[in-house]
């Protein structure tokens, strides 16, 4: 479904700021699979998210999704092909128009636009079933203010928003991060049963281990702009936090010092 073939990507290039991002980065992704991504800071997981959204283009490489190579492609133009949950959770829906209408505006995702009523009955049934999954209650809100919504309420409507219409692949760029872990727990949960009840291909980032290894059926790590283990199946069901620890520190010759993850 999706494939990464000698990605590099530099920022500043130049000065004295010049950071090399992503080096030779190769992925494979099969339709499907749920990618759990890992690093430490500057690893460069949130810079592959954003090459493969089309937000930074690499100055070389090949991105491939669904056969159709999108690497000249605009952010823009590969957006009807992408969903894509942030970290912080005010970002994926507009807060001054109410549920129904923000539901109306990512089931139009790719379609063309015309002048009728914003929202039609039908669409109006389709959403209130949609949202029963979220258990909730927001399919009896229809029409409250996104605004008034709690941070964890934003982010599964931002979640059911990013797969109403399925997505070729779903980006999750650690959307639990900012919220409670109660709360953190209920949004991964329903990621767990939407992804695999619509057999979505997914890369989520995240900085806690623990979830990593709970969550999907193939983890990779990061370090220095380019993977450095990648483990699925049985092997990935069977590690432990101990595990990812030791490999980060064979593979970087010192300890891991990221305390969000450890923490987490």
């Amino acid at each position: 479904m999706l494939e990464l073939s000698g990605i590099h990507k530099t920022f500043n290039i130049g000065t004295v700021n010049e950071k090399k991002a992503l080096i030779d980065l190769n992925l494979k992704v099969n339709e499907g699979d749920f990618i759990t991504v890992i690093g430490g800071n500057g690893a460069g997981k949130s810079t592959m998210l954003n090459v493969i959204a089309g937000v930074f283009p690499p100055e070389q490489g090949v991105i491939t999704l669904d056969g159709v190579n999108v690497t000249k492609m605009a952010e823009h133009r590969r957006a009807g092909m992408i969903g894509r949950v942030f970290q912080d959770p005010m970002v994926g829906t507009a807060g001054n128009m109410n549920i129904e209408e923000n539901l109306a505006l990512a089931n139009r995702r790719g379609k063309f636009r015309g002048l009728g009523w914003g929202v039609k009955k039908s669409e109006k049934e389709f959403f209130k079933e949609k949202l029963k999954m979220l258990d909730l209650n927001l399919e009896d809100r229809m029409g409250t203010k996104v605004g008034l919504l709690s941070g964890g309420q934003r982010q599964a409507l931002t979640l059911l928003m990013a797969t109403l219409i399925k997505p070729k692949v779903l980006l999750l760029d650690e959307h639990t991060a900012a919220l409670d872990p109660k709360t953190a727990s209920k949004v991964l949960s329903l990621t767990e049963e939407i992804t695999s009840k619509e057999n979505i291909t997914t890369v989520m980032i995240t900085h806690n281990m623990k979830d990593a290894i709970k969550y999907g059926n193939r983890l990779i790590m990061m370090m220095g702009g380019t993977i450095i283990y990648d483990v699925a199946g049985e092997e990935k069901k069977n590690l432990t936090v101990n595990d990812l620890l030791a490999k980060f520190e064979q593979s970087s010759g010192g300890e891991f010092a990221n305390d969000r993850m450890l923490l987490g």
